[in-house]
């Protein structure tokens, strides 16, 4: 069972280390999960890992890897051995790629890492799929496809939008972890997410985890927001089916 707060993931999506660290501070207790992305791991890189797992808090690296399989599968066991709790890489990158990576995904503690394959990334649409990918197959199919492969080769989950939630919990099973990134409270704008809810929303829809970053870490409140946005998670799931 997943501890409800666990549930939102905040991430740090800044460009230092000390940014980072006064987001953390200033939501103490509050928040347990915390995503490392692309733009905080490039500047602070295992730095911000060990000072989060320091404070106690869980860390997602979303590092979306995608490279020949021996390439990523010795890069996630480096990072394993940083003790993160979940990392990303790509489904496009095939079968073997993911199975490889899924056998490196050790903590040194001897728990295993969710390994969770990115999909459509939430940026993208029907037309990317179709005009520029080449591919003749509607949207939610395709990362139904991809969500098959990635439990065929042993992940424990995918990451994709809201909408697909649903669909790849009946093809996959309850048990297949799906995180929802591109989360926005209600009036917030989406932004640069072509495919994104609210928080009540993604967890009604079935999502184990949410995503939440600027309306958090940019918010003139961040506390004040990560709280309100817990409970609408809270609510969500008073409402699941």
């Amino acid at each position: 069972m997943i501890d409800e707060r666990e549930r939102r993931i905040v991430a740090l999506d800044v460009p230092s280390f000390e940014e980072a660290e006064k987001i953390v501070k200033t939501l103490g207790d509050e928040v347990i999960f915390y995503k490392v992305g692309l733009q905080l791991y490039t500047s602070a890189g295992p730095q911000v890992i060990k000072y989060l797992k320091e404070l106690g808090k869980k860390v997602f690296l979303d590092l979306k890897l995608h490279d020949i399989p021996n390439t990523v599968a010795e890069t996630v066991s480096v990072a394993s051995s940083y003790n993160v709790d979940m990392m990303t890489i790509h489904t496009f990158g095939g079968f073997e790629m993911m199975e490889v990576a899924q056998k490196r995904a050790w903590k040194p503690d001897g728990n295993q890492v969710i390994l969770l394959g990115v999909t459509i990334l939430t940026s993208l649409d029907q037309a990317f799929l179709n005009d520029f990918l080449g591919v003749d197959r509607n949207l939610k199919d395709e990362i139904l496809q991809l969500a098959s492969l990635a439990k065929s080769a042993g992940l424990s989950g995918v990451v994709a939008s809201p909408n697909e939630v649903r669909d790849i919990k009946l093809q996959c099973g309850e048990e297949f972890i799906v995180v929802t990134p591109g989360i926005r409270p209600e009036g917030y704008d989406s932004m640069d997410h072509a495919r994104s809810a609210s928080p009540k929303e993604a967890i009604i829809m079935g999502a184990d985890y949410i995503v939440v970053g600027r309306p958090i870490v940019q918010s003139d409140d961040p506390l004040k927001s990560a709280r309100e946005i817990q409970e609408k998670i809270r609510n969500g799931l008073s409402q699941r089916p």
